[in-house]
């Protein structure tokens, strides 16, 4: 059915195109609006005469100009390179290493050292834990202290980094499977 009506709104679409396309060619076409002086090509204005007195003037050679040209003399430097020196790397100062795992964990070097005011992941992990396990003994200001760090990174790691800790929730009925603690 829809095969029908596709046929016949083309029959209508398609009926007597080429006439009244030969139709819309044979219009007159609209006069375009006469261009500004100034935006006329330069082939167009060197027919006037002050254009080519112009133009002449511009390509001619000026012996007083030239030889100013010729008197100027310019050296130039590069004035961050010559006047600063390379500032000298101050080397970081470093603490040894309090806690770290025994043998090699995961096939990773053993670190010996870390900068001050940071931490290695074991050492985090421990002071961590400490904390949660002893408050009143490891607070903020006695880790920061123990560690070298800086006393607002360690009340902020203190709030809001929480060891992993495992809790199992009992079942409401008895007959309800649950993970034995071992």
């Amino acid at each position: 059915m829809s095969n029908m009506g596709a046929r016949v709104a083309r029959m209508f679409r398609n009926f007597n195109l080429e006439n009244r396309a030969l139709r819309e060619i044979s219009k007159e076409k609209p006069k375009a609006a006469p261009r500004h002086t100034g935006s006329t090509p330069a082939s167009v204005r060197s027919s006037e005469p002050e254009a080519a007195d112009l133009t002449d003037s511009i390509h001619q050679r000026n012996d007083p100009l030239l030889t100013l040209l010729k008197s100027v003399y310019v050296e130039s430097k590069d004035p961050a390179a010559s006047e600063t020196p390379k500032p000298v790397e101050k080397e970081e100062e470093r603490r040894p290493l309090k806690f770290s795992l025994p043998g090699d964990p995961y096939g990773l070097v053993e670190i010996t050292d870390v900068p001050k005011g940071k931490l290695s992941l074991v050492e985090a992990l421990k002071a961590l834990n400490s904390h949660k396990r002893e408050p009143q003994t490891w607070t903020p200001e006695k880790i920061s202290q123990e560690y070298s760090l800086d006393l607002k990174d360690t009340k902020a790691l203190v709030d809001f980094f929480i060891p992993f800790d495992v809790k199992i929730i009992p079942p409401k009925t008895a007959d309800a499977k649950q993970i034995k603690a071992s």
